[in-house]
């Protein structure tokens, strides 16, 4: 059974930072795609930013120059640095890769984590 568990959500004032992690666990061959995506209330998910296997990375206009997605391999984890908060960046922030798993790729969601930005 693989899992994706966030953390590092929370309260931050506007111009603040904070770091998320996303760590992988289970019967895990290897890990392709690690995407974060962000729900805001009454809006839909949207992309924020991931990156490939080899570091190849990419980002929503809206975090570019502020956000910063990065992975460990050896840990199975990957990380996205938050700067210059604002408040529209308040949103629930899940975990999403593509994993294989002994023979076929699944992808799997973790169950997020709150990150909210005061003015």
């Amino acid at each position: 059974q693989v899992q994706l568990v966030e953390s590092g959500g929370g309260l931050v004032q506007a111009g603040g930072s904070l770091q998320l992690s996303c760590t992988t666990s289970g019967r895990i061959f290897s890990i392709k795609d690690m995407t974060w995506y962000r729900q805001a209330p009454g809006k839909q998910r949207e992309l924020v930013a991931g990156i490939t296997s080899g570091g190849t990375t990419n980002y929503a206009d809206s975090v570019k120059g502020r956000f910063t997605v990065s992975r460990d391999n050896a840990k199975n984890t990957v990380y996205l640095q938050m700067n210059s908060l604002e408040p529209g960046d308040t949103a629930v922030y899940y975990c999403n890769a593509n994993i294989e798993t002994y023979g076929r790729i699944g992808n799997y969601w973790g169950q997020g984590t709150q990150v909210t930005v005061s003015s």
